[in-house]
């Protein structure tokens, strides 16, 4: 990619902008690293009615990782506490573990909302015509989670979003370990599905010398392999739209060239990018 010789889009890491009718109000659905390049690249995300305004409604978080939550502290000058919506296991990873919370309490502060992963609906105030439910996943939490060996429920969700003027919805699971019966469902009632493309297979990172962990040990279902998510994926309707988001550099479908790559067109399966929009 640096010296030109590969045939590629770069990319930010991973994170949503979400709004309902009214596009002057968005909900971040975690906030990366590479938030003010995404601030600055995104117009309608750059508030102009005062001096450090906001068109952030609100930060809605699905995991208590480094790549969801880093941002978070790009944001500390708000001139308001930053409205976050997660799970008590994810607030307690970023108030001791992380301390990311604690942290923001210096500077602007965070108004914490609290998300059981249950499926029940939710709202968040300021986006209108828009349902949320967070639903249980397989997955592991941060490594300085208490929980990193033995996962428990709320360490990881994925997001049912519901566009209440259209009927259609949208799964976003950046993070998936295996496929459970409640998200399988939702993703099988869903116009678009935006799911964990992290690894093409499950010792990508060992195969490469860049880590003995293999995909699965780390919260991730591989594509690639028996119970792949790409097999998951060819099950779904054949007009939901595919997108694999949250892909890792080492992941061979970011080379345009690749047969991996050619594998996911033949598929129908988009690779998420920086300024892909999706309307329901």
């Amino acid at each position: 990619m640096r010296d030109g010789t590969l045939r590629a889009v770069p990319r930010t890491q991973s994170s949503i902008a979400v709004c309902g009718a009214d596009r002057t109000h968005w909900t971040l659905v975690n906030v990366s690293p590479d938030i003010l390049v995404q601030l600055r690249a995104n117009p309608m995300l750059q508030g102009t009615q005062a001096i450090r305004d906001s068109v952030i409604a609100g930060i809605v978080l699905v995991d208590g990782q480094i790549d969801h939550t880093a941002g978070l502290l790009m944001l500390r000058e708000s001139a308001a506490a930053l409205p976050v919506w997660c799970t008590d296991e994810v607030r307690a990873d970023l108030s001791q573990g992380h301390p990311i919370f604690s942290v923001l309490g210096h500077y602007c502060g965070v108004e914490l909302h609290r998300l059981v992963p249950d499926g029940r609906g939710f709202a968040i105030p300021g986006i209108a015509g828009l349902t949320w439910r967070a639903l249980a996943v397989a997955g592991k939490p941060a490594p300085y989670s208490p929980h990193r060996e033995s996962p428990v429920t709320g360490d990881n969700i994925a997001l049912l979003i519901r566009d209440e003027a259209s009927a259609r919805a949208i799964v976003y699971a950046p993070g998936v370990g295996a496929m459970h019966e409640e998200l399988w469902q939702a993703m099988q009632t869903a116009a678009c599905v935006l799911v964990d493309g992290t690894f093409w297979s499950d010792d990508e990172m060992p195969a490469l010398g860049i880590s003995p962990k293999r995909a699965r040990d780390i919260g991730h279902l591989p594509q690639s392999g028996p119970g792949g998510m790409l097999e998951w994926l060819e099950q779904l309707p054949a007009d939901t739209r595919r997108i694999l988001i949250h892909v890792n550099n080492t992941n061979p479908i970011l080379d345009e060239n690749s047969a991996q790559r050619a594998e996911l067109n033949r598929r129908g399966i988009e690779v998420a990018c920086d300024g892909l929009e999706i309307a329901l």
